[in-house]
This record gives structure tokens, C-alpha cells and sequence, in this order.
């Protein structure tokens, strides 16, 4: 049986940097604090936290005195820089520079906005509560709107002048129906709208549904906090109804692979290669008991 692992599948750019901003700090320290999930896998943070680091809470962040910070990749709002600065607290920055721009420019709007005498309603399609979309709606000091789907729309008034932003792991089709259907039901008033979806994250849907249409049962490893996760693994299981998503190698089941020629692994952005290998590495065992090599 071929197993193969997706060569595009894995950490973005801005969770590598992070990741290597902690274990760089580690190995000088041996000790390190994480405001929240460096990223959104339990295996990879269980590794890190081996090495000395330490994920803390926004309240944990706020009675700290003293000592260094990771602020993961997902950013931060400007509360929370005040926070360190106020408790002597030096910061290690590793917001991805996509969200570091992407808050830059929600700023200015906000900024520019309260000039007006009728200010733009600012809204973020985007999953509420997500550490992203807190860090810009802390931008504009919570005033910003966060639209998660269509529905969400009902509770606005669109005949206002309107900025729409996205935070940068949504979905560009999502994004698109949104931005159609304010279209449609405003009347009055400016809509100015801003693709600020990430291309990294946003191409690989493309790739991974063809990776899943080259395989006979595909894997989709992903920790069950991932947004990007549950999207990817989605698509995954709309061209290939033989995916199934697991966390790591324990969750495989001998049956799935009955059969089966080929099997593809592949996973989010927040996970990490060394897991999917090991996946990888189980399937190879558990096809070569059920069909042992002569």
C-alpha cells in the first residue's frame, strides 16, 4: 500500500516563526510563558511544554510581574501590550506579520473614522471569540462588529456606511457570500470591503481536495481546536467520503484501510509534520500486519 504525506499540508509561516521564536527562547532559559495555545494542537504544545513552556491565561497575564511573554501568532488587541508594560513584563512578538497587518489597517480605519461625523460601522467576518478576531476588535476598542455567518447580518443596520474585513484564515467563499449579501439588502450608505484572507492559507483548499481525490482513504490530522482544521478536513470530506479526521495515531482504526491501494495524510496549518509522520508511520504498521510482506 502507498502511503504519502501531503507536501503542502502543515504549519503556515507565521506558527513557524512563533514556534522557533519559543524554542529559540528555551533553549537560552529553559522557561518561557504562552499567552493562550501557541497553536492549536494539543501534541505540539504538550512537545513545547516539555522544553519549559508554560501557556497562560489573559488573567494569569494580569497579576505576572516580571519575565518574558510569546504572543503567538494569532496577535493580540493593544489591552494586552498595556498589560505587560504596566507588570514589567518583556514581550517576544510573534503575531504573524498577515494579522499584524491586518490590525494595522483596522486601526487607521478606526482612527480615521472617529473624525467623522457619521463614522463607518467596521465589521470582521470572522469566528467570534477567536484570538485573531479579539486582537482586532481590539483595535477598535470593541466597537467593531463580528459577523460569523449570514444570520449575523440581521442584527446590523447595513444602511449605515460599512467597512468589512475578514480575519485572515476564513474562507474566501464565505467571505464572498457575505460580502453578496450585503450587497443585496443595503440601500443606503458606502460598503467598502477588504479581502484581508491570508493566500497561504486560503490556496491550500484547492491542493488539499486534490490531494484527497488522489487517494483511496484519506487522514486528516488536526487538533480539535483548529478553525482551519475543521474547514480544510470538510473539504477534505467532500471529494473523498473515505477521510476521516484523527488528532494523532491512536485514533486509527484497522477496518478503514480494507481494500484500499493508497492512503493520503495531510492536516491544518497547526499541524505539525513530525505528527503527521507519525501517523504515517502507524498506517505503514498496521496494513503490514494485515498484509504481511513475504
Amino acid at each position: 500500500m502507498k502511503v504519502e504525506i501531503d507536501s503542502d499540508s502543515g504549519f503556515c509561516f507565521g506558527v513557524v516563526t512563533a514556534i522557533n521564536k519559543a524554542e529559540e527562547e528555551l533553549s537560552k532559559s529553559g522557561a518561557l510563558h504562552c499567552l493562550g495555545d501557541i497553536v492549536h494542537n494539543a501534541r505540539e504544545v504538550e512537545r513545547l511544554e516539555k522544553k519549559g513552556l508554560e501557556t497562560i491565561t489573559h488573567d494569569r497575564l494580569a497579576s505576572l510581574r516580571g519575565g518574558k511573554v510569546l504572543l503567538r501568532a494569532h496577535g493580540e488587541p493593544p489591552a494586552t501590550y498595556e498589560t505587560a508594560r504596566r507588570n514589567g513584563i518583556e514581550i517576544i512578538d510573534a503575531t504573524c506579520p498577515v494579522v499584524l497587518q491586518l490590525q494595522r489597517r483596522i486601526k487607521q480605519a478606526f482612527d480615521q473614522s472617529r473624525t467623522l461625523e457619521n463614522p463607518p460601522l467596521i465589521l470582521i467576518y470572522g469566528k467570534l471569540g477567536h484570538a485573531e478576531v479579539n486582537g482586532l476588535v481590539g483595535q477598535t476598542e470593541g466597537e467593531a462588529v463580528v459577523i460569523q455567518d449570514l444570520g449575523d447580518l440581521d442584527r446590523v443596520d447595513l444602511d449605515r456606511d460599512i467597512l468589512l474585513y475578514s480575519q485572515t484564515t476564513k474562507s474566501l467563499e464565505g467571505f464572498r457570500e457575505v460580502v453578496a449579501e450585503i450587497k443585496r439588502r443595503k440601500h443606503r450608505g458606502s460598503f467598502e470591503y477588504f479581502d484581508t484572507i491570508c493566500r497561504q492559507v486560503a490556496n491550500r483548499m484547492q491542493k488539499i481536495k486534490e490531494f484527497a481525490m488522489s487517494h483511496d482513504v484519506v487522514l486528516f490530522v488536526s487538533g480539535a481546536k483548529s478553525s482551519n482544521g475543521k474547514v480544510l478536513y470538510s473539504g477534505c470530506l467532500d471529494v473523498n467520503p473515505h477521510t476521516h479526521l484523527v488528532t494523532d495515531a491512536d485514533g486509527l482504526q484497522p477496518e478503514w484501510f480494507a481494500g484500499a491501494e493508497s492512503v493520503g495524510v495531510c492536516g491544518a496549518t497547526s499541524t505539525p509534520s513530525w505528527l503527521m509522520s507519525e501517523v504515517a508511520r502507524r498506517v505503514e504498521q498496521i496494513t503490514d500486519s494485515i498484509h504481511p510482506q513475504p
